[in-house]
């Protein structure tokens, strides 16, 4: 994904109210609907297997190993290692080149030089594809960008749309592009998104189909043989008119039909397309299709918490598109068993407690079982029992602590993995605790104080600071009736709702203000709780218990 599909992914992922629920399950159905066309590339050609690909987004700063941003090109090689191993063969990378300024910080061409290298190294050390993702019309403010390294940048601190009726603009970006993607000549394939963040006010589809085809003209002059993808998602023109309203709509088929229409007119061999597979069908180029499957593994953005349990993303791998399927997550180092899931239903093969116990002695032999029960306690309800579960992963001695064969995928630490383990499930259960206080209208300071402590050590542990949600975090937040709390959560970016402009504020405007506010949510949210819980415990009669955690993990 790129970016700005925040401002409606950011819908569905939170806690919402029934109103919202309609358009929420309509962006999940795009989300997992979208698909990726991996055709016509030589080194797609060298194999006829199926892709199986995994999405590393680094549009979020924060810390290593959390974000793939930090990660050293050790890291890439082990969680790539890791990835072959379990089955995947691809990997699409979104470099954030949108808001590299001009000229590029240092720490922007280390970053440069450090994915051609990973390019380079997925082709030669384990003969995996690897893909590059755009979005079609972000550029940087460049005296806002060059504030932050690349590691620390902000996206919506500093990006900006170019119209793409501006011949003078448009070219300034294409030769901005055609510098930096020069060091990444050696890629499969570019994918272009269609929107998130992308479009323009009054844009239309005749314009972004000259925009793809100015990227097929730059590609040729770069390589011959890089594949263009169109990524289709919530449309050029449905994204324009979210620009020009403030509130967000998605293209109609009748739109995306056109664009597609007018794509396969120009023909810009080779290309690929994601997304519309059953447009695809009707226009007779369904054998250019990859579902994508996104949010299957991870949704984002999303403030890190290991997925596990259900279908989601077994399933998600178990639907491939005509030519594959194509995975993604937020916090990879923390996504491992929904990663593992993804790609056993992408091989058509089970998934049951014992192999999950199996993948799990494979990172941490001799932990097989204590990883997954932890696993299982850290998607349950019952806090005394992710008490417990937490309470024995801290004992563990580092002599049982020793790396396996998917050693990779712990980024060289098996006991910050342990750490993590733990330190998720004392934030559930500090959750799990405060939602059981207001439902029965109980005393809430002892829970929350519990929450906020667990939360604060977890986000300082990653360094997270976009959009925090979970299902029913709202909900429990509201029920505190806590004035700072709820100044917080009445801050949140609803992109379905009619705009609040401030005076003089055009809808263009804030939209990218609305998406800015959210880069900083997680640490403005915990400074809140963190108020209330002081306030409250002030006023709260007698001294906090300490919680019991006798009770043993299950």
């Amino acid at each position: 994904m790129s970016g700005q599909i925040q401002a409606f992914k950011r819908v569905y992922v939170r806690p919402m109210a029934v109103g919202e629920k309609l358009a929420a399950k309509l962006v999940v159905l795009l989300g997992t609907a979208l698909v990726l066309a991996l055709c016509g590339t030589a080194h797609a050609d060298e194999t006829h297997e199926k892709l199986v690909g995994m999405y590393v987004h680094q549009h979020w700063p924060y810390h290593h190993p959390y974000a793939a941003r930090a990660w050293t090109l050790e890291d890439w090689r082990g969680y790539a290692d890791g990835l072959h191993r379990l089955g995947y063969n691809a990997m699409l990378i979104w470099p954030v080149l949108e808001t590299m300024p001009e000229p590029p910080t240092a720490s922007d061409r280390a970053n440069l030089r450090k994915i051609a290298r990973v390019i380079d190294m997925l082709h030669h050390q384990f003969g995996m594809r690897a893909y590059i993702v755009l979005c079609p019309n972000v550029i940087a403010r460049d005296e806002a960008a060059a504030k932050a390294t690349f590691e620390k940048r902000h996206f919506f601190y500093c990006d900006a749309r170019v119209n793409p009726g501006d011949p003078v603009a448009m070219r300034r970006l294409l030769e901005r592009r055609s510098k930096l993607l020069a060091v990444l000549k050696n890629m499969d394939g570019l994918a272009i998104i269609d929107s998130d963040p992308g479009g323009y006010p009054g844009a239309t589809n005749e314009q972004f189909a000259n925009l793809l085809m100015a990227h097929r003209k730059l590609l040729d002059q770069l390589r011959p043989g890089i594949e263009l993808i169109y990524w289709m998602h919530a449309g050029w023109l449905g994204y324009g008119r979210f620009y020009e309203t403030g509130k967000l709509s998605f293209s109609t088929e009748a739109e995306q039909t056109d664009m597609l229409l007018r794509l396969k007119a120009l023909n810009p061999e080779p290309w690929g397309l994601a997304n519309g597979l059953d447009i695809a069908k009707k226009l007779g180029i369904a054998e250019r299709v990859i579902s994508f499957n996104y949010g299957r593994i991870e949704g984002e953005p999303s403030f890190p918490m290991s997925n596990f349990g259900g279908n989601t993303a077994y399933e998600g791998g178990a639907q491939p598109g005509p030519r594959g399927v194509m995975g993604n997550a937020q916090t990879h180092c923390i996504q491992l068993p929904n990663t593992f899931a993804f790609s056993r239903g992408a091989a058509g093969k089970p998934v049951t407690e014992a192999d999950y116990v199996a993948f799990a002695q494979d990172l941490v032999p001799g932990l097989g079982e204590a990883i997954v029960r932890a696993w299982k306690d850290l998607a349950g309800s019952d806090p005394v029992t992710m008490r417990a579960c937490a309470a024995e992963l801290e004992r563990l001695p580092s002599w049982r602590l020793k790396p396996g064969p998917l050693k990779g995928l712990l980024f060289g630490n098996p006991r910050r993995f342990v750490n993590d383990l733990a330190m998720m499930l004392r934030v559930r259960a500090g959750f799990e605790s405060l939602r059981a206080a207001v439902d029965h209208s109980g005393p809430v300071a002892e829970p929350l104080g519990e929450f906020v402590t667990a939360a604060a050590r977890w986000q300082r542990q990653h360094g997270y600071e976009n959009t925090w949600w979970w299902p029913n975090l709202d909900e429990v937040l509201r029920k505190l009736n806590a004035p700072e709390v709820n100044a917080v959560l009445d801050t949140r970016f609803d992109p379905f709702a009619a705009p609040k402009l401030l005076p003089g504020e055009t809808p263009f405007q804030y939209v990218g203000r609305k998406l800015a506010e959210e880069e900083s949510n997680s640490p403005r949210l915990l400074h809140a709780l963190e108020s209330a819980w002081k306030r409250m415990a002030s006023e709260a009669p007698g001294p906090v218990p300490v919680k019991d955690q006798a009770r043993t993990c299950r």
